[in-house]
C-alpha cells in the first residue's frame, strides 16, 4: 500500500488539498479503489464505516473533473445518497478538497428551496450530489438533463435498500447514458444489492476491505441488562453517562422517532447538554444540530438510524444503542460512529429481557460475544433521579369527579400499557375536558372520591421515577446497574 497520497496517480492540485487538510496517508480502501477509478473502471467497494470510503472517490472524481467544462442543466457527474445528511457531507469534502479547483457543485436535497438550486443547475454544474427523490423531482420538472453524466456514483446502497430507493435507483440509472462509469459502494451486499451491480455494472473491479458486517477492533462494546420500563431504562442510561469518565461527546441511538424527542427531554431537564436529530425535522434545525455536535458544542446527539450511516463525526468517543436495533446490520452501523480512523471508542448497548433475541443476532452476525458488565461505583442518586414531568403525579379527571393529586382511590386500577397502545412510554397528563364534555354540577352528580390514606411518617420510601411503584430493585444493587 502506498505510503502518501502522491503515489495514487491524482493530480497536484488534489494532492496538495489533501495534506492541506492534514492527511498524509490512504487508508486501504482508498489506496485500492483510487487507482481504479482514474482508469475509468467500473468498482464496487465494500467496506464498513469509517474507513475513508467517501475520499476514495471524490479525490479521482476531482482529477478527471479537472479536464472538461459543465453545461446548462448538464451535470457532468452524478452522486446518490440515502439521505440529506450524507449528501452534504460529501459536498463538504467536495468543498475542502477541491478548493485549488474551480469546479461548480448543486446540492439537491429535500428542504432546501427549488430556486436556489434552479440557479446552480441553470449556471452548469461539474458536481451534482441529490438524494433519488429530490433528483427525480427536477428531472420530472425539465431542470436537469441527465445525458451528460460521465460518473455515478451510488453511495450507501444497501442503507438505499432499506429505505426503498431500489426502484428510484433503476430509473435514474436507465436516464443515464449507458457508456458512463459507475461506482457502486456499499457496506454489506444482500442478494437484491449483487442483482443491481450485475444489471447496471460492467465488468466492475470488486474491492472489500473488511470482512462484511465486522467491527472495529478498536471499539470497546458492552452489553447492560436494564428494566423494560422506559423511565427506568432513562435513569440507568443517565447513570452509566454519568460513570463514563472518558466520555468526550456521545450519540445515543432510538428505534423511534417519538423516542428520540422523549429522551432529548429527558436528558435536556436533567442538565445533560443534548438534542435530537431524526428525519421529522426540517433540514435547517437538522444541520444546525449537527454543527453544533461536530463543533463539540453539543455532547450528546440522541438519534434516530437516519443518522446511523456515514456520518463523519471523527471523534465520538461513546455511542449509546438506548434501544437494541432490530436489525443486527444496524448495530455496526451505529457503532461503527465510534472508534473511527484508528481512534478507540466505546459503544454501550441497553438490553431490556425483551430484546434477547435481537442481542443473539447481533452477536451472530459480528461473530463475537458482547461482554455483559457491571457498572460499580454509581449512587442511587446518580441513577434515580426522576425525570420532572415524569415525578409529578398524575391528574386524572373521572365523570364522578377529579381524584387528589398524585394519589390513587381505594378502587383505582392503573392503566396498563399494551404494545399496541402506541407504544407509550410514560403515562401523560390528560388534556382538560371540553365544557360539552364535562357533566352538569347539579343534586345528581356523584360525589367526589374520598382521598386515599397520607403517607407514612417520614416520607417513606418513594420511587425516583415517580409516585407509582416503589425503587426499581436493579438499581438498589449496591454499586451495580445492570
Amino acid at each position: 500500500m502506498p505510503e502518501d497520497f502522491s503515489g495514487l496517480g491524482l493530480s497536484a492540485k488534489v494532492t496538495d488539498a489533501v495534506m492541506a487538510a492534514g492527511y498524509t496517508k490512504p487508508t486501504e480502501i482508498q489506496a485500492q479503489a483510487i487507482p481504479h477509478v482514474l482508469e475509468r473502471k467500473d468498482l464496487i467497494g465494500i467496506a464498513q464505516t469509517g474507513t475513508g470510503k467517501t475520499a476514495s472517490f471524490v479525490l479521482p472524481m476531482l482529477t478527471l473533473l479537472e479536464s472538461g467544462r459543465a453545461r446548462a442543466r448538464m451535470p457532468r457527474t452524478l452522486i446518490l445518497e440515502p439521505t440529506r445528511e450524507l449528501a452534504a457531507q460529501v459536498a463538504e469534502n467536495f468543498e475542502k478538497y477541491g478548493k485549488n479547483h474551480r469546479l461548480t457543485m448543486a446540492l439537491l436535497i429535500g428542504g432546501v428551496s427549488f430556486e436556489d438550486q434552479n440557479r446552480v443547475l441553470d449556471r452548469g454544474a461539474d458536481v451534482l450530489i441529490a438524494t433519488p427523490g429530490r433528483m427525480l423531482d427536477q428531472f420530472e420538472r425539465g431542470r436537469i438533463l441527465l445525458t451528460g453524466v460521465d460518473i455515478l456514483v451510488i453511495d450507501e446502497a444497501d442503507r438505499m435498500l432499506d429505505m426503498g430507493f431500489i426502484p428510484d435507483i433503476e430509473r435514474i440509472c436507465s436516464l443515464l447514458p449507458p457508456r458512463r462509469q459507475t461506482l457502486f459502494f456499499s457496506a454489506t451486499m444482500p442478494p437484491e444489492i449483487q442483482k443491481l451491480t450485475s444489471r447496471f455494472l460492467r465488468d466492475p473491479v470488486k474491492i472489500e476491505v473488511a470482512r462484511q458486517n465486522s467491527t472495529a477492533e478498536t471499539i470497546d462494546q458492552k452489553l447492560v441488562k436494564v428494566s423494560g420500563k422506559p423511565e427506568e431504562k432513562r435513569a440507568a442510561l443517565r447513570a452509566i453517562i454519568r460513570s463514563e469518565k472518558d466520555l468526550k461527546n456521545a450519540i445515543i441511538f432510538c428505534n423511534r422517532k417519538r423516542d428520540v424527542a422523549t429522551l432529548a427531554r429527558s436528558l435536556q431537564r436533567h442538565g445533560f447538554s443534548a438534542s435530537g436529530l431524526h428525519g421529522d425535522m426540517d433540514q435547517k434545525s437538522r444541520m444546525e444540530t449537527l454543527d453544533a455536535f461536530k463543533t463539540d458544542k453539543l455532547q450528546l446527539l440522541i438519534a434516530s438510524d437516519v443518522a446511523a450511516r456515514g456520518l463523519d463525526i471523527p471523534a465520538v468517543s461513546h455511542v449509546f444503542n438506548f434501544d437494541v436495533p432490530t436489525h443486527a446490520e444496524d448495530y455496526v452501523h451505529r457503532i461503527g460512529r465510534t472508534g473511527r480512523a484508528g481512534r478507540s471508542g466505546t459503544s454501550i448497548t441497553l438490553a431490556s429481557p425483551s430484546d434477547g433475541k435481537y442481542v443473539d443476532a447481533i452477536v451472530k452476525l459480528i461473530q463475537r460475544d458482547i461482554p455483559e458488565v457491571k457498572l460499580d461505583g454509581l449512587e442511587l442518586a446518580d441513577a434515580g433521579e426522576a425525570d420532572a414531568h415524569e415525578a409529578r403525579p398524575r391528574r386524572d379527571r373521572h365523570r364522578g369527579g377529579r381524584k387528589a393529586d398524585g394519589h390513587k382511590s381505594a378502587d383505582h386500577k392503573p392503566r396498563v400499557h399494551k404494545a399496541e397502545d402506541h407504544h407509550a412510554e410514560a403515562p401523560r397528563a390528560e388534556k382538560p375536558e371540553k365544557a360539552a364534555d364535562r357533566p352538569a354540577r347539579n343534586e345528581a352528580q356523584p360525589p367526589r372520591r374520598t382521598p386515599p390514606a397520607p403517607r407514612p411518617p417520614g416520607g417513606g420510601a418513594q420511587s425516583p421515577f415517580g409516585s407509582d411503584g416503589p425503587v426499581p430493585a436493579f438499581l438498589l444493587r449496591p454499586g451495580n446497574v445492570r
